[in-house]
């Protein structure tokens, strides 16, 4: 679906500010945690998002790998690497969260902390397997084998995880409603909606500088009469001209 940029980050903006409007005006506060029960509604929504993008980066390597387009490539690293950052933003929430619920920063034996931990340490290998082979065409293709291999990874893990017998990390979709009051609810899927917009708009912004930058590069290669190497200038280059990076 080709969403305008600015109509998208203006969509983006509205839901997340919408979202996080209810969740300190309209969602109680939980009983047993208090007030920093609401950063769930920021942590939760970080932590699925982010696991999704990864899988939408297997689909795009694999149709990278069936139709040789080098704009699914692009699309299936800029997946990982927004993916990555939210990654970030979930430990170190959880970290806040476990810190004021618990007492302690980090659970070794709580399987939900340990699998997202391990998925996020697997796909931060992605980068240094991908410019570790210099030929962008056999890079392309190592890194989509490593991303189809790592996203069916992810539902495996958290099968895993959902039929391990949880100690303290809360199950939050553990029934049919979610296990959550419906005005938590509601304010957490506005909150969910918000974060997968706002994941959408930065890989739509990062493939569109991406983009950009290439065709720059063209123009001052050809303003100064240049050939441009076979396969070279990185993902940015991959790009073709011309094509939505939507």
């Amino acid at each position: 679906m080709n969403v305008p940029l600015r109509a998208l980050a203006f969509v983006t903006a509205v839901l997340i500010g919408g979202g996080f409007a209810l969740v300190f005006l309209y969602a109680p506060t939980e009983a047993d945690q208090g007030f920093i029960q609401k950063i769930f509604y920021l942590h939760v929504p970080l932590a699925i998002v982010a696991l999704l993008g990864f899988v939408v980066a297997a689909v795009h390597a694999i149709r990278h790998l069936r139709t040789g387009d080098a704009l699914h490539d692009a699309r299936a690293y800029v997946s990982i690497h927004t993916s990555v950052i939210f990654g970030v933003a979930v430990l170190i929430t959880g970290a806040i969260w476990a810190k004021a619920s618990w007492g302690q920063w980090w659970v070794w034996d709580e399987p939900t902390l340990v699998s997202f931990l391990i998925v996020f340490l697997l796909y931060a290998t992605y980068y240094p397997l991908r410019y570790a082979i210099p030929d962008r065409e056999r890079q392309a293709r190592y890194a989509s084998v490593f991303a189809i291999t790592a996203g069916a990874f992810v539902p495996l893990n958290f099968a895993a995880v959902r039929a391990a017998e949880s100690l303290v990390h809360p199950r939050t979709f553990a029934t049919a409603d979610g296990g959550l009051p419906p005005t938590m609810m509601f304010a957490f899927l506005v909150c969910l909606a918000g974060i997968a917009a706002l994941w959408w708009t930065l890989v739509r912004f990062e493939l569109t500088a991406k983009r950009t930058s290439a065709q720059i590069s063209r123009l001052r290669r050809a303003l100064d009469g240049d050939v441009p190497a076979p396969g070279g200038g990185g993902v940015a280059a991959r790009i073709a001209p011309g094509v939505t990076t939507s």
